[in-house]
């Protein structure tokens, strides 16, 4: 049987990048998928992509800005709408916007802020309930930024849902390129310096994110909660 078969998985920022690759690894390992993202004609194509490879009847997506309370309490309803629970939860959504910390205007520490660590809060808050409702336990498999803030909110979450069996775990990958950091890697001589930090000698790939993503979403991490899965090519080993 596949890892995931038959649960219900909401990813946000699931149409573009890790999120993607995610939503469809775990497509492929049986689960059922929701997603977020942002209401726009060009996520709403990417979506109907997605709809058409994993099957309609098996495919939601729900746009919405994800920093407001509203969008997560509508994205759970909706699942629930359609699939009858919700199982899992990756909280993928965010923004990197590449600023020098002495340029960085207000709006955009705010707007980080608000997306990245109020979203994953909301989000997580909103699933939680279901959770708990549905009288029995799930899996939150969270891919966020290395941000202390959400790892804070995620060892919170574990002591606070472990009581109903929900587990809360934290996905840290390394540099990935995707569309969020496309324009700065174009700089060779970065790139080939960011290739060369990791004992693997290469960047990350969206696709990379998957497995773990799947590991910690399935019964093969049952006892993990409150965890860091680090997923960085070496990085982290090879800075030592």
């Amino acid at each position: 049987m596949a890892l995931l078969q038959d649960k219900v998985a909401i990813i946000t920022g699931g149409v573009t990048g890790i999120g993607r690759s995610i939503a469809l690894g775990m497509a492929r390992e049986g689960a059922k998928i929701c997603v977020n993202h942002l209401p726009t004609d060009k996520q709403a194509e990417l979506a109907e992509e997605m709809a058409q490879e994993v099957g309609p009847e098996n495919f939601l997506a729900v746009p919405g800005d994800i920093s407001k309370q509203e969008t997560s309490t509508n994205l759970v309803a909706e699942a629930v709408k359609k699939f009858g629970e919700v199982n899992i939860l990756v909280s993928n959504a965010g923004i990197c916007e590449f600023n020098d910390f002495l340029e960085t205007k207000p709006e955009t520490y705010l707007q980080t802020i608000e997306i990245n660590l109020n979203g994953c809060f909301f989000v997580t808050q909103a699933v939680g309930r279901q959770m708990k409702k549905q009288g029995k336990g799930g899996h939150q498999a969270h891919y966020t930024p290395t941000k202390a803030g959400i790892l804070s909110l995620m060892q919170s979450c574990a002591c606070a849902l472990g009581q109903y069996g929900i587990r809360c775990n934290a996905l840290l990958p390394g540099t990935i390129r995707t569309a969020v950091n496309e324009e700065d890697l174009a700089d060779d001589e970065k790139r080939t310096y960011m290739e060369n930090r990791t004992t693997l000698g290469r960047l990350g790939k969206p696709d990379d994110l998957a497995g773990p993503a799947i590991f910690l979403a399935s019964d093969l991490s049952a006892y993990m909660t409150g965890s860091q899965l680090l997923v960085d090519g070496g990085l982290f080993v090879n800075l030592q």
